[in-house]
């Protein structure tokens, strides 16, 4: 089943429930959705010395040592 279709099976569901059923449905897509997130999140935590060179890069934002995109990759 592709995803329209699984779209279109959920949207069929939710037309025949209720405000309170609708409501636990909300509630559970956004525990999905934060756990989804959260996965992500420790995905980049896993990288050694992620934090560092995040913060390192922000820090060179902040001081304008960027360069432009299209220098970096021509080809986009």
């Amino acid at each position: 089943m592709n995803t329209t279709e699984i779209r279109q099976q959920i949207n069929k569901y939710l037309d025949g429930l209720n405000s309170e059923r609708l409501q636990m449905v909300a509630e559970f897509l956004a525990y999905l959705e934060d756990k989804e997130s959260e996965a992500a999140t420790q995905e980049l935590l896993d990288i050694p010395d992620f934090i560092e060179s995040f913060e390192k890069g922000k820090e060179d934002i902040a001081q304008g040592r960027v360069k432009n995109w299209r220098t970096v990759r021509s080809d986009v």
